[in-house]
């Protein structure tokens, strides 16, 4: 009898596997290629995107410089994120691609190759978005306004300290300044190549507004200008009756309301002395 039921349970599931098939292989049948693979990189931070969120299967990322071995980060092998920090992975002025493959979490598949989906060509020099820089304005006694720019930051390390952009692009970094009168929509633009900038004919009585980017010339199209800043205006200097006068004016002015004080208390002394005599021949002509 015991036979029997060993003997019928184990049809029993030789039936269930023809029917349903391997665990192995309903995996397999549920691989999903990669859709919408891009780079997104900020300051150099670089992270590789992609969806959909895996069910049942995982993704790994390899990636390559061009003519050279694919590589992978131990990190985005078989996980079930769709992201891929490569940040610390690639050369400056290397241009690579990669792939995401989607594989069976076991590493079982009757794929030949595993599904995957290739990126756009990317280089981190000449694509990463670099971000608005911070600035101080200081006006002098002068009327000389300087513009002091902060280097944006970067994701990237040497020597136990961060890098910022200056320290990448060297001399191919310049900054763009767009100014105007505040209130006015008419901008004019200077470009300057080092983190400081001087203006010395701006009216004196005038408030101005700023704005500056990072700007690198061998880059191509949109990407040679980065985020531009926040715009900062400098104070309007307020001037006293003599700057805005003159002293002619002021001087003239003067002139005449003391010659109609004089008229006025001349007025006065003949009005007074005229009543007087007059007062004088009424008690005259009583007497």
């Amino acid at each position: 009898m015991e036979s029997k039921t060993v003997m019928f349970s184990a049809l029993f599931l030789v039936c269930l596997t023809l029917v349903n098939g391997s665990p192995a292989s309903v995996e397999v049948g549920k691989l999903t290629k990669a859709t919408n693979v891009s780079w997104s990189s900020y300051n150099f931070k670089t992270i590789l995107t992609w969806g959909p969120k895996p069910v049942n299967y995982t993704y790994t990322v390899e990636f390559s410089r061009v003519g050279r071995d694919k590589e992978r980060n131990p990190h985005c092998i078989r996980s079930s994120e769709t992201e891929c920090d490569l940040t610390n992975e690639l050369e400056l002025k290397g241009v690579y691609s990669a792939e995401v493959l989607s594989e069976s979490p076991l590493g079982s598949s009757d794929y030949v190759e595993p599904p995957y989906t290739r990126s756009n060509k990317f280089c981190p020099y000449d694509d990463t978005i670099i971000g608005r820089p911070e600035f101080k304005l200081k006006v002098n006694v002068n009327n000389k306004t300087v513009l002091i720019i902060q280097d944006p930051i970067t994701a990237l390390h040497k020597d136990g300290r961060s890098l910022n952009i200056r320290d990448i692009f060297k001399k191919n970094l310049k900054y763009k300044i767009a100014y105007n009168k505040a209130g006015s929509t008419g901008k004019k633009m200077l470009t300057v190549n080092e983190s400081k900038a001087e203006f010395n004919n701006l009216d004196e009585d005038q408030s101005y507004c700023f704005s500056v980017a990072a700007y690198i010339p061998s880059r191509k199209g949109d990407k040679r200008v980065g985020e531009w800043s926040l715009p900062k205006c400098s104070p309007q200097k307020h001037k006293n009756l003599i700057e805005e006068y003159g002293l002619a004016v002021i001087g003239g002015a003067a002139l005449i309301l003391l010659a109609f004080v004089i008229a006025v208390i001349v007025l006065i002394v003949v009005c007074c002395k005229r009543a007087r005599r007059q007062t004088l021949m009424a008690k005259e002509t009583e007497v």
